[in-house]
C-alpha cells in the first residue's frame, strides 16, 4: 500500500483495461483507499517562529538598511513595471557605497587584484612591474600560490607586516607590531568580535558599552545582539558635533547605577556627523579612558577622507603612543581600518584590519580562538586591504598615476562636501553643520506640528515620516536620523555626498523644493 500511495504521489499509475476496453489504474484505486482511511495530518507548527527565535536577534535594527531602504526597492520594482512615478529612477543616498554611486575603482589596486585572481596575467606586458612585484608577493604567501586557499586565522602573515609598515609611516615612526595586527572582514566584522570577547557579566555587572549620539547603527546593532548594555554619550551639535568629556562622565555616572561601563566606542572622522577630532580632544578622551579604566576602540575607516583645511587626522594609537609610557603600556585600544571608505571605495572586497594594543596575553589567545571559528576573513580582501596599506611610491612606474586618481577621488569629495553644506544652508528650515570628514551630511530639519500629527497617525517617527514622503515624492533615499540616534525634539536625516557632483546638485535641488513644499503643506 505504501508503494501505491507513493505511485499516486508521483503521477505513474500502472494500467489494466477495464471490462469496456477503457484503461483504469489498479494502483491508484488501492492507493485512493488507502488515503481515504488514513487521517488527514495537520501541519506541525513551526520550531523557528518570532516568539521562539533569539530574542536579541529579534531586537537588532539597522536602519542604513532599514524599511526606508525596502521601500525604495519597492518603488524601482514598480518602476521597472512601467508604473508612472513624479521621477524616473531612484537615488540610493542611504549607504557610502562609491562605486555604485559612479566612482571609478583605482586602477592600480584592481590591477594587482586582477593579476593575484588570475596569475596567468603576470606574464602580460600590459600589467606594471609594480603591480607585478606586489602580487607575487602576496601569492607566494598564499597556500598554493592561490587567493582560493585559506589563510591563517590572523590573516596572511606579509599583509600584516605591510600593515604594521603602513601604521608606523602614517604614525611618524611610532612603532606596529604584526603580532598585533588581525585581518578582518572589512571593519564591521573586527569590531563586533572585540564587542564579543569585552561582553560579560549579568545584571548591574553587565558590560556597558559608550557609543557616540548620533552613532553608525553597527554598535548598536551588535550591543542587542550581544544583550549588552548601550550607553549614550551626545555629541554636541552646536559646536559642530564635538566630543565633550563632561559629557562622557555624565554618561558613566549615569551608566554606574544599573550596568558596568567598560568600553568607549569612538567613531573619527565621524559617521554620520563628519567631525574630525581635534587632538587635544583625543588626549582627554584617551586620559578619561586610563582613568575610567575603560577599553577604547577607535572607528577609523574614514582617515583618508578629511576636507577641511582646518582639521587634520590624529590616529588614537599615534596620540596614545606620544602621551607617554603611564598611558601607551595601559590603555587597551583597538583601532579599527577598512577598504571600504578612503578613496578606493572598495566595499564589496570586505577587506579591513584592526590593530589591537596592551591586550593581556591569555586573552590574545582567546581572540584567535574566537577567530579561527570563522576560519579567515577572504584572502581577495586580505589582497585588496594590502594594495590601500602599501601603494605604490615615488619612482615605481604607477605612482604618478595613482596619486593623480587619488587625489581626484578626494579632491571631489571635498568639493562636494562645501556643496552640500552650503546649498542647505540657504533653505529655510534645514540647517547643516561643515563636512569636515567622512562622506555624508546630518543636516538638522524643522518638522511642523501638523506633521508630526500625520506621522502619529502612520505610526512613523517624525524624521522616517519625512523621509519617506521625500522617497515617495523625488526618489531620493535617505535615512532618516532616528536609526542613528540624536537628541529628543531634533530631527535629521543622513545623505550620502558621493553622487557625482552634477548628480548630487539634482538630488539636492530636489531636496530643497521638498522641503520648502513640506512645510507648507504642514504649515
Amino acid at each position: 500500500m505504501q508503494r501505491a500511495a507513493a505511485l499516486v504521489r508521483r503521477g505513474c499509475y500502472p494500467r489494466t483495461l477495464g471490462p469496456w476496453g477503457r484503461g483504469q489504474s489498479s494502483a491508484a484505486a488501492e492507493a485512493s483507499a488507502v488515503l481515504k482511511v488514513r487521517p488527514e495530518r495537520s501541519r506541525r507548527d513551526r520550531i523557528l517562529t518570532l516568539e521562539s527565535m533569539n530574542p536579541q536577534v529579534k531586537a537588532v535594527e539597522y536602519a542604513v538598511r532599514g524599511p526606508i531602504v525596502l521601500k525604495a526597492g519597492e518603488i524601482e520594482l514598480e518602476l521597472q513595471r512601467g508604473i508612472k512615478k513624479p521621477f524616473t529612477e531612484v537615488i540610493r543616498a542611504n549607504i557610502g557605497d562609491a562605486q555604485a554611486m559612479g566612482q571609478q575603482p583605482i586602477t592600480f589596486l584592481r590591477q594587482v587584484m586582477a593579476l593575484c585572481t588570475y596569475p596567468n596575467l603576470l606574464d602580460s606586458p600590459s600589467f606594471p612591474e609594480d603591480a607585478k612585484k606586489r602580487a607575487r608577493r602576496i601569492l607566494q604567501a598564499c597556500g598554493g600560490n592561490s587567493l582560493g586557499s585559506y589563510s591563517a586565522s590572523q590573516g596572511v602573515n606579509c599583509i600584516r607586516e605591510d600593515v604594521a609598515a603602513y601604521i608606523t609611516r602614517r604614525d611618524g615612526g611610532v612603532p606596529a607590531d604584526p603580532d598585533n595586527i588581525y585581518l578582518t572582514t572589512g571593519a564591521s566584522d573586527g569590531i563586533s568580535t572585540i564587542l564579543k570577547i569585552l561582553v560579560s557579566g549579568g545584571g548591574k555587572s553587565r558590560t556597558g558599552v559608550m557609543i557616540p549620539i548620533p552613532q553608525y547603527p553597527l554598535y548598536s546593532a551588535v550591543i542587542s545582539e550581544l544583550d549588552a548594555i548601550q550607553v549614550n554619550y551626545y555629541l554636541d551639535e552646536d559646536n559642530c558635533w564635538a566630543l565633550n568629556v563632561n559629557e562622557l562622565r555624565r554618561a558613566v555616572r549615569e551608566a554606574k547605577e544599573h550596568c558596568d561601563p567598560k568600553v568607549l566606542c569612538i567613531i573619527n572622522p565621524g559617521n554620520p556627523t563628519g567631525q574630525v577630532q581635534s587632538r587635544k580632544c583625543i588626549e582627554d578622551v584617551i586620559h578619561f579612558a586610563w582613568e575610567e579604566k575603560l577599553f577604547l576602540l577607535a572607528d577609523e575607516v574614514y582617515q583618508d577622507n578629511v576636507y577641511s583645511p582646518d582639521c587634520r587626522f590624529h590616529s588614537f594609537k599615534k596620540v596614545l603612543y606620544e602621551m607617554g609610557p603611564e598611558y601607551s603600556s595601559n590603555v587597551e585600544l583597538a583601532s579599527f581600518h577598512s577598504t571600504s571608505k578612503g578613496y578606493m571605495g572598495e566595499c564589496g572586497y570586505r577587506g579591513g584590519y584592526m590593530e589591537v594594543i596592551n591586550l593581556h596575553p591569555e586573552i590574545k589567545g582567546q581572540l584567535v580562538k574566537l577567530l579561527s571559528v570563522r576560519l579567515c576573513p577572504p584572502v581577495s580582501g586580505q589582497a585588496a586591504m594590502d594594495i590601500v596599506v602599501n601603494p605604490p611610491v615615488p619612482g615605481e612606474e604607477s605612482f604618478e598615476q595613482f596619486s593623480r586618481e587619488k587625489e581626484s577621488v578626494l579632491g571631489n569629495l571635498a568639493r562636494k562636501a562645501k556643496l552640500t553644506e552650503d546649498l542647505f544652508n540657504q533653505v529655510p528650515g534645514i540647517h547643516c553643520n561643515p563636512l569636515q570628514g567622512a562622506m555624508y551630511a546630518f543636516p538638522r530639519i524643522f518638522i511642523p506640528a501638523k506633521a508630526m500629527e500625520a506621522a502619529q497617525a502612520h505610526k512613523m517617527a517624525p524624521d522616517m515620516f519625512y523621509c519617506m514622503k521625500l522617497l515617495e515624492e523625488t526618489g531620493i533615499c535617505v535615512v532618516p536620523g532616528s536609526g542613528f540616534g540624536q537628541r529628543e525634539g531634533t530631527y535629521h536625516f543622513r545623505m550620502t555626498i558621493l553622487p557625482p557632483v552634477e548628480k548630487l546638485k539634482t538630488v539636492l535641488q530636489k531636496v530643497k523644493d521638498f522641503h520648502i513644499k513640506f512645510l507648507e503643506k504642514y504649515a
